[in-house]
């Protein structure tokens, strides 16, 4: 009751003995089978995760290797929390400066309870594993997508986890810092979208706590109903929470074509970030 009072989190699941790669592969094979696509076709593949196996090679190339995905190029970013948003915007300009790139895709996949000390009550109470991943392409159209990503790394200290060690958060100062800075760079992303906030459909937002939710729907002055959560299933899986979130919003059909949708991720750092697409 304690944990579910201050945080909207009921349950979490803790990988038993599955690597972060191996996660990523699995949520890697079913994107590809959602989108009908030949791996063979996807040009690029990035990864973003704090939980990595290897300094080397990179969780991307290991999906590469396990989802046959032959042509292409791969790489790791590290965003933590803000990873998804990071990889597709990154993903996106790619697929927009590259005309020969058919596909990419994008992975999230982590495995917090590596480096979550369970003595620990202000954060063992939070994080659980996950992966998630998307096929991104890129198509004539007449609308506008547009992300845009920021850092603070003097305020970095707020949440940190040193090699060999285990996540250290300040709390208060995450909370005060997502309050803030999400609707901000929300209001930002539709500015240059030139779409107002009373015509976004849903809220994607990084699965960090249900009080910032809920908090970001009252700044932006925006219906508590337009922001999907499950994070009452899963808790904080970092990078991955977005994808797993989308994921499960478009396979229960509330996902239509045409609606416009907002993505904003945010956390260690500190960096946050936000996307506007069409569904």
């Amino acid at each position: 009751e304690w944990i579910r009072t201050r945080t909207g989190i009921s349950v979490r699941h803790v990988s038993d003995g599955e690597p972060t790669w191996y996660m990523g592969v699995q949520a890697a094979q079913q994107a590809i089978a959602t989108a009908g696509i030949d791996p063979a076709d996807i040009g690029l593949i990035i990864d973003t995760t704090i939980t990595g196996e290897y300094c080397t090679p990179s969780m991307s190339c290991i999906i590469q290797r396990e989802t046959k995905a032959v042509n292409a190029a791969c790489f790791d970013l590290n965003a933590a929390c803000s990873g998804f948003v990071y990889a597709m915007d990154t993903a996106h300009r790619f697929l927009m400066t590259d005309p020969h790139m058919k596909y990419a895709l994008v992975v999230a996949n982590e495995s917090l309870s590596k480096i979550t000390n369970y003595s620990d009550r202000s954060s063992c109470i939070l994080f659980g594993d996950g992966a998630g991943a998307i096929v991104l392409t890129a198509e004539e159209q007449e609308t506008k997508a547009c992300e845009k990503i920021h850092s603070d790394g003097e305020k970095g200290v707020s949440l940190t986890c040193e090699k060999g060690t285990y996540l250290q958060m300040d709390g208060r100062a995450v909370f005060q810092f997502a309050l803030s800075r999400v609707p901000e760079v929300i209001r930002e992303v539709l500015k240059e979208a030139e779409v107002p906030v009373e015509e976004i459909d849903a809220f994607i937002l990084h699965q960090a706590n249900s009080r910032i939710i809920d908090g970001v729907a009252k700044r932006l002055k925006a219906p508590k109903e337009k922001f999907p959560r499950n994070i009452e299933a899963y808790g904080n899986t970092c990078a991955a929470s977005i994808p797993i979130l989308l994921d499960e919003w478009n396979r229960s059909g509330r996902a239509k074509k045409g609606q416009r949708i907002v993505l904003s991720g945010f956390g260690a750092g500190l960096i946050w970030g936000a996307a506007y697409l069409e569904w």
